[in-house]
């Protein structure tokens, strides 16, 4: 990512609001957005206090979304985030009501500290954007968006996700420390007044339906997609890889990558936007072989070499 991107307006607003109050942060906002933008979801790891509830909250405001918060327990249910039907004595009939997934931006905070029954339940409103409840099928208002956060998988008392719903997240990112420098203005920032108490909306819900369909619009040359089904069928072949992607993440970086190059107003997908992509969408889907898990090597390195080994396709003419 390049500090002189040329941004698309509309969203170029949305991300100098974040990087207003999340410090340093900019590929993380960047990401997040073209998730946002592709109708995908992101999963957050790292550890407590590093910005990811503020970067939720941010983003929520800048849009004038609604802001929906989940604290993952052990005890928690799946009824506490879908919601539940209560008898109404006076109506003598069963009302339904929301839980906390009915939002427009919803932060499930710490993930893997519930049940596998309990992270289930985020599946079907995360895949299909919709919710099953008494036997009844409702439908979930759009825009709708989730980032999950999840503590390291070594910290006592997590639940390590499955396989399935991690290949729901359109992105896995971490954010990392700050810089002595970066935690200096922080300090600064905060002294007197919270950044975000300043923030403002700069897109409505409209704007971002619209941008969402925009996406769908985004040219990528077959070459292109071509280049993206040589990378996945690569995770599949691979040596340190036990079960490569599914034809799920062929169709999360094809999308990943149109709203990529919308957010650079581009009208087209260059090959290095699938490239710059490839790690935080395909991270995630693999399951790397016994003897890679011991010779010590990570999901992302295997991505890289990948990326290494497949040819870039020769640049066509550009789009227009």
């Amino acid at each position: 990512m390049t500090k002189t991107a040329n941004y698309h307006p509309t969203i170029g607003s949305v991300l100098n609001n974040i990087n207003r109050v999340i410090i340093g942060k900019e590929e993380v906002s960047l990401l997040s957005l073209v998730a946002l933008l592709s109708e995908g979801h992101v999963l957050l790891e790292d550890v407590p206090g590093v910005g990811k509830t503020m970067l939720v909250k941010t983003l929520a405001k800048s849009l004038d979304c609604d802001f929906k918060r989940i604290q993952f327990t052990p005890d928690l249910l799946p009824s506490d985030v879908t919601g539940v039907s209560i008898y109404n004595p006076k109506e003598m009939k069963f009302e339904f009501r929301n839980g906390p997934i009915m939002g427009d931006v919803v932060l499930a905070d710490e993930i893997n500290r519930t049940s596998p029954k309990t992270q289930s339940s985020l599946l079907e409103a995360m895949e299909e954007g919709n919710v099953t409840v008494d036997g009844q099928t409702i439908d979930l208002k759009k825009p709708f968006f989730v980032m999950a956060t999840q503590n390291p998988i070594e910290y006592e008392g997590t639940y390590p996700l499955p396989e399935a719903q991690l290949d729901r997240f359109l992105l896995k990112l971490n954010m990392g420390y700050p810089t002595v420098e970066q935690e200096l203005e922080m300090l600064r920032k905060v002294s007197q007044k919270h950044p975000i108490d300043t923030i403002e909306a700069v897109m409505d819900k409209t704007e971002l339906l619209s941008l969402q369909k925009e996406v769908c619009h985004v040219f990528i040359d077959e070459m292109i997609q071509s280049y993206i089904i040589q990378l996945i069928t690569a995770t599949r072949e691979h040596t340190s890889i036990y079960l490569g992607v599914s034809p799920r993440g062929s169709i999360a970086l094809m999308k990943a990558a149109k709203a990529y190059a919308l957010i650079h107003n581009r009208d087209y997908v260059l090959p290095d936007d699938v490239k710059y992509l490839a790690p935080y969408v395909l991270g995630h889907r693999i399951i790397l072989s016994q003897e890679a898990k011991f010779e010590g090597v990570e999901s992302v390195r295997v991505i890289h070499d990948i990326l290494q080994q497949v040819e870039v396709p020769i640049r066509k003419e550009q789009h227009q």
